[in-house]
């Protein structure tokens, strides 16, 4: 099993914190398109993931166990 964290407006969207998927082998992507579907999160396609408090990038494959989060892009001034 794999721990999902949402941030920002996304923890809005998906209803919740953090969720328990089985996302081992699969990329990033994949991950994200299968939540999107599943929670109806928007544009989920556009945020940053990162793996073990690393960036990570779409292709990145998953493992068992690992906690993945994604974070939305963030404006100031």
């Amino acid at each position: 099993m794999n721990k999902v964290l949402f941030f920002a407006h996304l923890r809005d969207e998906a209803g919740q914190e953090s969720v328990e998927v089985e996302a081992a082998g699969k990329s990033i992507a994949e991950l994200k398109q299968e939540l999107a579907s599943a929670y109806g999160i928007q544009k989920l396609d556009a945020v940053m993931a990162a793996v073990n408090e690393e960036f990570a990038d779409d292709d990145d494959i998953i493992k068992e166990g690992d906690t993945v989060a994604f974070i939305p892009p963030v404006s100031g001034g």
